[in-house]
């Protein structure tokens, strides 16, 4: 399902999933369950093969320690990040909502995501913050900044672009500030080209 042709290169990224489970204190064992099952080689002998049972935690993982290159993987980790980011209320509670409650529920979250993707990226050595997000939003939009997003949507001089966005292109929002805020971390980014170009390279996942 994840796009993955070969064994090998999968058993990587569920290894990394494990070791991250293990280094939050976690029990792997209990999320990554082994099983061994036959599979039928082509002059029909069986051979016995691994394969795990997952909870959705593990799956979480495996997510997050893919390949953001694989459209699936974006996909599983956008769903993953919207999903960890509604935590706070309930499924149900959720699709319940107005649209115009979404789109203050998902605004809110932008701006919490903000504040601490804005840590991160200082600790990465980013010091000129509008650059830094413009190369996120060029990634996201084809190329715009966001004056220039501001002026398509017709925007008043200083007037905050995600205050003015649908609740999926908020989503869609969300992703980019999760998903760069992990990798910075996860690969120890530690000068300001290099994360304004994985700000650029994330956005670029989901270009509009």
């Amino acid at each position: 399902m994840l796009d993955y042709k070969e064994w090998r290169k999968f058993e990587g990224v569920i290894e990394k999933a494990k070791l991250a489970c293990k280094n939050s204190n976690i029990n792997a064992f209990e999320h990554f369950v082994g099983t061994d099952k036959l599979s039928k080689r082509a002059n029909n002998a069986e051979v016995i093969i691994k394969d795990y049972k997952l909870s959705r935690y593990a799956c979480y993982l495996i997510a997050q320690n893919g390949d953001s290159r694989k459209k699936v993987i974006a996909l599983a980790q956008t769903y993953f990040a919207v999903q960890t980011r509604k935590q706070e209320i309930t499924e149900k509670e959720y699709t319940m909502l107005t649209e115009d409650e979404k789109r203050f529920y998902q605004r809110d979250l932008t701006r919490k995501g903000n504040y601490s993707l804005n840590q991160t990226a200082k600790r990465a050595g980013v010091k000129n913050f509008d650059k830094f997000h413009n190369f996120g939003y060029k990634g996201l939009y084809n190329g715009e900044t966001a004056d220039d997003i501001a002026k398509r949507k017709g925007l008043r001089y200083r007037e905050d672009i995600l205050d003015n966005m649908g609740s999926e292109e908020l989503a869609a929002n969300l992703f980019r500030i999760t998903q760069t805020e992990s990798k910075l971390k996860k690969d120890n980014v530690s000068s300001e080209k290099e994360a304004n170009k994985t700000h650029y390279n994330i956005g670029k996942i989901l270009e509009k």
